[in-house]
């Protein structure tokens, strides 16, 4: 299994000692505008093998030198000089410039390889990965609210005390703004998890905790790496695992040609099916209006790609 990372930031090298320490790949390359930190960081990786259970090949190579992976994960994005970010979508025409360089070629040099999208504005990014490759919708997916779901889940369980893996709820949409919980399904063992003031409450402080940690310590990390991760094991060891992922789609829930967080189940070959979970009248609503913004999204920064 040959896994590459495409940006040496924080995210990318965080998720690149993740897959050491995990052993999920026996060859990871590790990629970047700056072949110096790429190298300095494989160098640093290969160090660390030491202390693992078993040998793995690292190297570091520019992104156009990249080829004949499984998996790629780009987490690589532009710095916006001198501007105090408050929202992904400010990340957008910037990166979606990037992308119409990087993507093409990547896809050209690992014609079988699955995408998996860090960069934000992540359910942009996906949209234009997607088309940008040429790909089936099945290989190319964002992280999205997996890492939103997550914080959700820990907040409920901190106030329920049930461990977050006992607890059944997404949060579906957008990564930003636009995204939603499904709480008339969500329960745990089998008992309804109430929607309630205070729940909602939890939730609204989901929405803003990037960007408190953002605020906290000037970048995020930690969680969107082990997110990525979990995307990473489910395709490897095809678990067959069901978690909300950024996907492009033709149709989903009446919502077409879009691309946005909905519950997949994911397995060796990527995505390999949509789930369509009972949503109440507000519920759907909130899905109306999470799709139209995150289309016009895409429309204002990718309008030569759309259709």
């Amino acid at each position: 299994m040959k896994i590459a990372i495409i940006g040496t930031g924080r995210v990318g090298i965080n998720i690149a000692y993740a897959l050491v320490l995990k052993q999920f790949c026996d060859h990871l390359v590790i990629a970047g505008r700056n072949p110096e930190k790429a190298k300095g960081d494989a160098l640093d990786l290969q160090h660390t093998l030491a202390f693992c259970s078993r040998p793995m090949h690292i190297e570091a190579c520019s992104n156009s030198q990249v080829t004949g992976a499984d998996i790629i994960i780009i987490t690589a994005s532009v710095a916006v000089e001198g501007e105090i970010i408050t929202s992904r979508m400010q990340l957008g025409e910037n990166n979606a410039a990037m992308f119409r360089e990087l993507i093409p070629t990547l896809a050209a040099n690992n014609p079988n390889a699955i995408f998996i999208i860090v960069t934000n504005p992540v359910d942009v990014m996906t949209y234009a990965a997607t088309k940008l490759s040429g790909f089936l919708h099945n290989r190319v997916m964002g992280v999205g609210t997996l890492v939103d779901s997550a914080r959700f889940r820990t907040l409920l369980s901190q106030e329920l005390h049930i461990h977050p893996d006992d607890l059944r709820t997404y949060i579906l949409g957008e990564h930003g703004p636009n995204q939603f919980p499904i709480l008339s399904s969500a329960e745990a063992g089998g008992e309804r998890i109430r929607d309630t003031p205070r729940h909602r409450e939890l939730f609204n402080q989901v929405i803003e905790a990037g960007f408190e940690v953002f605020r906290l310590k000037g970048y995020t990390d930690h969680a969107i790496a082990t997110a990525t991760c979990m995307v990473i094991e489910a395709i490897v060891f095809d678990q067959n695992c069901t978690m909300p992922l950024s996907t492009r789609f033709n149709e989903w829930m009446g919502v077409k040609d879009n691309c946005f967080s909905i519950p997949v189940v994911v397995g060796r070959n990527g995505i390999l099916r949509h789930l369509h979970p009972e949503m109440n009248g507000e519920e759907q609503g909130n899905l109306q209006n999470a799709a139209t913004a995150i289309k016009s999204a895409i429309v204002s920064l990718l309008p030569d790609l759309v259709g």
